[in-house]
């Protein structure tokens, strides 16, 4: 991954700099590098395009019907005259019947045989299609007490989709954090930096650049999304999900700055990028296992309420929680209130590692010296 160091030849004296102006320049610095690499603008291109072509191809391919071709004679046939999913070709004999079986132009075949139980037998090559023995199958009437509409695929497919946009932004625009700490170290190009302005300006000016790049990037997925929905005629999705994904974006906002103050923090302890994976490795954890905790846990009605409360997989928890209608309409402001603290905590602490470390260089710095007054 291209880093680069914000350019010194623009940044005036300190005395000529306010704080709120030393953030913006920085923050300029890292929005304009981004948007001029190449790089980054096709891989953005293509993620947006693979996401409206993910989300049309899923709606039309639920919405297409699926038939299964089925021979059978006169008499079997009428068993399925009301039956949907079914393709069928009447065939006079059981030979007949074998033979579009055999050749592959037909799934199954159903006949009429006095010698079954039933009075008809299913002919298939290896194995009979499910849909037709469930559909001759008489199974019993079921009644849930405690029916639960959220089980399903649907809330699977919310728990990648959330957690899998959370994970892979956090650690897009993250890392480069890190590793361009560690660039400025290694070039000294940090000591000319903290003579223009405060080490704590640096750093903000470095999340507020890529906070705003990671949620340009987050808007954009949701218009793409948002069009592809249109277009599939996913509409009452689209109705559903509105709420749940506005939450999202908020709590992906704070959630983020949380984790750039880390990933800083984690960049600025080393002098090599050699040595910048091991302490980016804990940050990273808790980028990933939100996403693999929600994907495992999703229909687990105490694990996900946890994890609605938890900063680090709120961003993922909550919106499904209320796409469901789990929670109640305190909840996620609890929960963002929460989120506020800890992310007020995390920077501080962040803050002062990434002050306390910027100019020591050689040997990693331990965590204990970065915290000293």
């Amino acid at each position: 991954m291209t880093t680069s160091t914000p350019s010194t030849r623009a940044l005036p004296s300190t005395r000529a700099l306010s704080s709120a102006q030393g953030v913006w320049l920085v923050a300029e610095r890292e929005l304009s590098t981004r948007l001029r690499s190449k790089a980054y603008l096709i891989s953005t291109g293509i993620l947006l395009l693979m996401a409206l072509a993910g989300v049309i191809w899923a709606g039309f391919a639920s919405a297409a019907p699926s038939t299964t071709p089925i021979a059978a004679t006169s008499g079997a046939s009428a068993l399925l005259q009301d039956a949907d999913g079914f393709d069928v070709t009447e065939v006079v004999d059981r030979a007949a019947a074998e033979e579009l079986v055999t050749d592959g132009t037909v799934d199954a075949a159903l006949i009429e045989d006095t010698s079954s139980p039933t009075g008809i037998v299913i002919i298939a090559d290896k194995e009979a299609p499910q849909s037709l023995v469930m559909m001759l199958s008489q199974a019993p009437a079921v009644e849930l007490l405690d029916a639960d509409p959220a089980n399903g695929a649907l809330r699977y497919i919310l728990g990648i989709g959330f957690g899998l946009v959370f994970m892979m932004a956090a650690i897009t625009f993250g890392s480069p954090i890190a590793t361009s700490v560690v660039e400025e170290k290694q070039t000294r190009v940090i000591e000319i930096l903290l003579s223009a302005i405060p080490a704590r300006v640096l750093l903000a000016g470095k999340v507020l650049g890529n906070t705003l790049l990671a949620i340009s990037q987050i808007l954009l997925l949701v218009i793409v999304g948002t069009i592809g929905l249109i277009v599939s005629g996913q509409t009452e999705v689209l109705q559903g999900i509105g709420g749940p994904i506005a939450w999202f974006a908020v709590f992906f906002f704070f959630g983020f700055i949380l984790l750039a103050a880390m990933f800083a923090a984690a960049g600025s302890l080393v002098s090599r990028q050699e040595d910048v994976g091991a302490t980016m490795t804990p940050v990273m954890y808790l980028t990933m296992i939100p996403y693999f905790l929600v994907i495992f846990f999703g229909d687990n009605p105490v694990v996900m309420t946890v994890l609605s409360y938890v900063p680090f997989s709120a961003p993922v928890g909550m919106p499904i929680r209320l796409f469901f209608n789990e929670a109640a309409w305190w909840e996620p402001l609890a929960s963002l209130a929460i989120m506020l603290v800890a992310c007020a905590i995390v920077v501080l602490v962040g803050a002062k590692i990434y002050e306390n470390s910027l100019l020591k260089m050689g040997a990693r710095v331990k965590f204990r010296d970065a915290l000293r007054p």
